[in-house]
């Protein structure tokens, strides 16, 4: 996926859902563990060299898997590329898994299973398409794999 650098900058910039000086370990060989201001953003997570305003990089949510790999670290890979491994190491355990809750939650896929799942309960409880007063109730990327049940007589 191609991204515009103005914007991802911009982006960058904009109030962070979390923020935190983490250490961190790119995936290259040789990399070594690098204080770095890790900041979750929508659904990216850009990292800053810790005295510096613009980002050295940034990791799209999504696709990607999230695993501990002891009480203080936990890393992220990316299904269509295994090998592609970052490790970030925070200060206490509350704050890993606060981290790791954080980006699972960040994707644009949780995301939409959850719109799904409660679209789904809603239309169960009240009988109405939450979505369609807004007009998008037809959209494919707001479907549950089998149609909503029909409202109740």
């Amino acid at each position: 996926m191609r991204f515009n650098e103005k914007e991802l900058v911009f982006l960058s910039r904009q109030p962070s859902e979390r923020a935190a000086e983490l250490s961190m370990k790119g995936p290259k060989k040789g990399d070594v563990m690098k204080k770095r201001l890790v900041k979750l953003i929508v659904n990216f997570l850009f990292y800053f060299r810790t005295y510096e305003e613009e980002p050295i990089g940034a990791l799209l949510l999504e696709q990607c898997r999230v695993e501990r790999e002891n009480d203080l670290a936990f890393s992220i890979t990316f299904l269509d590329e295994a090998e592609r491994e970052y490790l970030f190491e925070c200060n206490s355990r509350e704050q890993c898994v606060e981290w790791m809750d954080a980006i699972v939650k960040a994707s644009y896929e949780f995301m939409r299973k959850n719109l799904i799942f409660y679209r789904s309960e809603i239309h169960r409880m009240t009988g109405k398409d939450p979505l369609e007063q807004y007009g998008i109730s037809d959209e494919t990327r707001f479907q549950v794999s089998n149609a909503l049940p029909p409202p109740p007589p």
